[in-house]
């Protein structure tokens, strides 16, 4: 937008005209330190373990650690990081401005069948240089994981992206979020709107409220993310992809009667979607389904085979992948 080659008007009258600050024109931006990178990763793994850890307890982990840092630093990281101390406060933040706060609709809401309410939420996911985030979208009742995405900036893209595809595979009646602005832009929300999709928000700093998807990444940061160094983005990409199908198809789940998400989710609605139908028995169908479900139409088959196949592999697009 400013053409620093223009004779007509000056840097300084162009930034004055758009408004903007001289200095943006010549930041570049700076890659993370090794070490705040080491910082970075231990102040996640505390988190998972002390999710009401503020600035100031999380600095005293680290000093007791024998790293010497000062608040103002852990609080950049943290900020950074996209995290911050889960307890009752006062909103003292705010999403984008003009963006608007939808009610917490969960509250003693008896969640009791698959596609009756999707989650969505993003973690911090550290790499060998550099760091990711991850936005993931669930079927609460299953803990099925819809759709995902990676990418190396906090914009709303990668979100909406995640949700056209969860979208594609249900529409639930009830979608929750936090109130972080990725998820009160009006990308996002217009997506549900449009589908008379109801939307809830959880309260500031109640990580209970959204608490399927915090024991998600729980699960992947210790059984996937914090055993492996990513080289890159792709290898994060395809890394956590293998885990996500594992959790998807393989994970059992006490919660669930020791059966997988996928399991619960494609049987349970297969089995509503076949109570009011009559047709053939289908013969060649998995035992597990043939014995939940013994009468389903061929068209429902296929419907419930293209289910079984939600998880492709999630692109990072090009201009937010990291090198």
């Amino acid at each position: 937008m400013i053409n620093k080659e223009d004779q007509s008007l000056s840097t300084r009258e162009q930034c004055k005209l758009l408004d903007v600050s001289r200095s943006t024109l010549y930041y570049r931006e700076v890659e993370p330190k090794d070490y705040e990178l080491e910082l970075m990763r231990l102040i996640d793994k505390q988190y998972i373990e002390t999710p009401f850890y503020g600035s100031r307890r999380m600095t005293e982990w680290l000093k007791s650690e024998g790293h010497q840092v000062n608040r103002k630093r852990v609080q950049r990281l943290m900020r950074q990081m996209g995290i911050e101390a889960i307890y009752p406060k006062r909103s003292t933040s705010r999403p984008a401005p003009g963006n608007k706060i939808y009610p917490y609709l969960l509250k003693e809401l008896k969640i009791n069948r698959p596609g009756q309410v999707f989650a969505a939420d993003i973690t911090y996911v550290p790499m060998a240089r550099g760091f990711l985030y991850l936005v993931a979208i669930i079927d609460w009742y299953s803990r099925y994981v819809l759709s995902w995405r990676l990418s190396n900036t906090l914009d709303s893209d990668f979100c909406v992206e995640a949700l056209e595809e969860a979208l594609q595979q249900g529409t639930p009646d009830i979608f929750n979020t936090d109130q972080g602005s990725q998820f009160t832009s009006d990308d996002f929300t217009k997506l549900l709107l449009e589908r008379n999709i109801r939307i809830s928000m959880d309260g500031r700093g109640r990580w209970m409220d959204n608490v399927f998807v915090e024991r998600l990444w729980r699960s992947l940061k210790y059984e996937e993310v914090y055993l492996k160094a990513y080289e890159d983005g792709h290898h994060a990409m395809s890394s956590i992809a293998q885990w996500i199908n594992f959790y998807n198809k393989k994970r059992p789940h006490q919660a669930l009667g020791y059966k997988t998400p996928a399991a619960v989710y494609t049987i349970q609605l297969a089995s509503d979607s076949a109570t009011d139908t009559c047709a053939p028995v289908a013969t060649d169908l998995t035992p597990a389904v043939q014995e939940q479900n013994p009468v389903l139409s061929w068209e429902l088959w296929n419907k419930l085979k293209q289910i079984t196949k939600l998880i492709t592999e999630p692109r990072i697009s090009t201009s937010r992948c990291l090198p």
